[in-house]
């Protein structure tokens, strides 16, 4: 059977200094969830129709411009955390009310500023041969907002954090947490940096190429692998210990 088309998405790995690393929002899904249910992710979704309309209001490219607009919007409903928007902190609240109930973000701008280009392309990956919907899925940096602090939207996910790259690897390690391949090959990348900006020129010095990991045979053991010319320090694991959600 043919696999179904992939669903557009975006999401984005919002960061704030820490004290020796900087420390990333992280969200778990909540276990009934079809896609990634139990693991931890970044905030992030599909990228809707408003997003689009948005989009072409603005000059650029819009299949980028909308995938920021529903990284900006996603974040904002999952975690209630304003990046790429120009939102009081008393609004927040009722944003995410509203965004919950089905309005469409270019309702709520009204004394706000749309700044998708705060946003900073990080990587896309769109995998094959999963189980799950096949997401075709943006990732970009954002840096924290002074003070955010994460909502748990109690639907879609049930926890919302900041911890640096490096506890959320060893959370995973130690069992006390889910991560799925693309977001542990992400996590690696990340902690390596010691603040936001060097992830950022990280980002600026690595082509953003669609990544679709593929299975070889490596030794005694299938691998699924990425290409090694794009930022990761790890491109390989084990089949059977990789998590494809």
């Amino acid at each position: 059977m043919a696999e179904e088309e992939p669903i557009p998405a975006a999401t984005v790995i919002v960061m704030r200094e820490g004290a020796g690393a900087p420390e990333l929002l992280m969200v778990e899904r909540a276990a009934a969830m079809r896609f990634a249910g139990g693991a931890l992710v970044f905030p992030g979704g599909r990228i809707d129709p408003g997003d689009h309309a948005l989009a072409a209001l603005r000059a650029g490219d819009r299949d980028d411009l909308a995938a920021r607009i529903a990284a900006i919007r996603e974040t904002l409903e999952e975690a209630g955390v304003a990046v790429g928007l120009d939102l009081a902190a008393g609004r927040i609240a009722d944003a995410r009310r509203a965004l919950h109930a089905g309005e469409a973000l270019g309702g709520l701008l009204a004394g706000a500023a749309l700044e998708p280009e705060a946003l900073v392309p990080f990587a896309r990956w769109l995998p094959t041969g999963v189980r799950h919907r096949i997401f075709d899925t943006r990732f970009y940096l954002a840096r924290a907002p002074e003070d955010a602090e994460p909502i748990v939207d109690g639907s879609e996910n049930v926890r919302a954090f900041w911890a640096s790259a490096r506890e959320v690897l060893d959370m995973a390690d130690r069992g006390e947490a889910v991560i799925i391949f693309p977001t542990r090959r992400n996590l690696e990348r990340l902690v390596r940096f010691a603040s936001f900006d060097d992830a950022v020129a990280d980002a600026r010095a690595h082509p953003i190429r669609t990544i679709t990991p593929w299975i070889e045979r490596r030794g005694d053991a299938e691998h699924l692998c990425i290409p090694e010319d794009l930022g990761y320090p790890v491109t390989a694991e084990r089949l059977d210990r990789a998590l494809r959600a």
